[in-house]
């Protein structure tokens, strides 16, 4: 078992496996860009969904569809196991191998493992409108034991995380990560992008942890529907239109800064 250990950790911190993962990033700034595209399209009355099954349907949409998704699907797979890795077995370098950034490790880990799963099951024709899954999901946890509980505490916890986002990208906390260019309007670029993609990405989880809350304490799992459906719910407000604009753009930022990271990252 020793062996098997350690034949995992040296696999986890292989430069092949480093190089697999930073294209990870790079699939999820894609995707971002093209959710970004899509709600900004909504913004103006055109349809769309504005979501990671509505990115990942228009890339599988595409003449050469079927070899883009299995490539961004091995590339989120091996972000998620690159992260595991990390995780597990801890980072290069001592300083990182905090347990808030290993725990951070952990949340990546599960959100490109998702990711993977998502992109998989579109290559494999099983694809899923996201909103229907997202009620799918409130529904089974209605029907469990203390499921308004645990559906209130998902909500909080998304919200929480939301919060998390917009603070990280005030306080500029995410330019430790990368390596900067000694250019001022290049390094600029990176940091504004950043700024803007995380705080419009913590509204973003914000509005979806609100409607999870929104949805357990009425009892109405349909009111659950994810990215899109906070991105449809924010266009029926005051001024709607506009703020979704705002919102588009800013995803669109979040997921270049994405793209920086891959070529940037610190590892």
């Amino acid at each position: 078992m020793k062996k098997a250990a350690d034949a995992a950790e040296e696999a986890s911190n292989s430069p092949a496996l480093a190089v697999f993962a930073r294209a990870g990033y790079a699939v999820s700034g894609l995707l971002h860009i093209l959710i970004g595209v899509i709600a900004f399209q909504l913004a103006f009355g055109r349809g769309g969904e504005a979501d990671v099954s509505g990115a990942v349907a228009q890339l599988a949409a595409q003449p050469v569809g079927p070899i883009l998704l299995w490539a961004c699907f091995g590339a989120c797979a091996a972000l998620a196991l690159w992260q595991l890795g990390n995780a597990t077995f801890g980072y290069r370098k001592a300083s990182d191998n905090k347990l808030s950034k290993r725990l951070s490790a952990v949340g990546q880990a599960i959100v490109f493992a998702g990711l993977a799963a998502t992109i998989l099951s579109f290559t494999m024709g099983r694809g899923k409108n996201s909103r229907e899954s997202a009620s799918d999901v409130t529904v089974t946890l209605m029907k469990a034991p203390f499921g308004i509980v645990l559906l209130v505490a998902l909500g909080a916890g998304i919200m929480i995380t939301g919060v998390v986002f917009v603070v990280r990208g005030v306080m500029r906390t995410f330019e430790k990560d990368l390596a900067l260019s000694y250019k001022e309007p290049t390094r600029k670029f990176q940091s504004g992008v950043g700024v803007v993609g995380y705080i419009t990405k913590g509204i973003a989880l914000l509005l979806v942890g609100l409607l999870v809350v929104i949805a357990a304490v009425r009892v109405q799992p349909e009111q659950s529907t994810g990215l899109d459906g906070s991105l449809r719910a924010l266009r029926e407000q005051p001024y709607g239109p506009y703020l979704l604009a705002a919102v588009a753009v800013g995803l669109i930022a979040y997921g270049l800064f994405l793209m920086v990271k891959a070529k940037t990252l610190r590892t």
